[in-house]
């Protein structure tokens, strides 16, 4: 797994590609940002309360970067989200308006 390294440097809560991070790199983005919610049991969710508790915790976008669950919700622009559904919207919508996804879907 030399090529998922993370090149940024950052001293990380946890390994982002171990268990606690994206089960042993298997998983990506999203995909790792949903484990933190249960539908549910999580929503409605309170956005700066989830920022404050896993802001720091890495998520891998791709084999090459790892930000903050932080960096993604800086372009979050709701104060709460009332399902998982709405949570994977936001977020997507957030992680394209910044770069991280190269995915362009045509509405």
């Amino acid at each position: 797994m030399a090529e998922m390294q993370d090149p940024s440097g950052r001293d990380w809560p946890h390994d982002p590609d171990g268990e606690k991070g994206s089960e042993g790199g298997r998983k990506y983005d999203m995909a790792v940002l949903s484990k933190f919610t249960e539908e549910g049991a999580d929503f409605p969710l309170d956005v700066s309360e989830f920022v404050d508790e896993y802001g720091e915790y890495p998520v891998r976008i791709n084999y090459r970067k790892v930000v903050s669950v932080a960096d993604i919700f800086e372009h979050v622009d709701r104060e709460t989200i009332d399902t998982k559904v709405e949570f994977h919207k936001a977020v997507g919508d957030a992680m394209r308006e910044q770069g991280m996804w190269r995915f362009q879907p045509k509405a």
